[in-house]
């Protein structure tokens, strides 16, 4: 941890609150605009978000189909 990284860890929550409080509203609203970048997922990570994916669409055709035969 350079010296650097030391002063910004020493921050605390209330100073933080302080200072995000006395923002006015178009420079907090500048700070809440930072993009996020998107996280680099791992083969099994990916494996179970496509499953989901796949679950939900299996889901609805379900719930589709129910809902069609049950009106007639």
């Amino acid at each position: 941890m350079t010296p650097k990284d030391k002063e910004h860890a020493a921050i605390s929550a209330s100073d933080q609150e302080l200072v995000l409080g006395s923002l006015e509203r178009d420079q907090l609203a500048g700070l809440k605009r930072q993009p996020i970048p998107r996280r680099r997922l791992r083969g099994s990570e990916t494996l179970a978000i496509w499953s989901l994916r796949i679950y939900v669409v299996f889901m609805m055709i379900v719930v589709l189909y129910q809902v069609l035969t049950s009106g007639r």
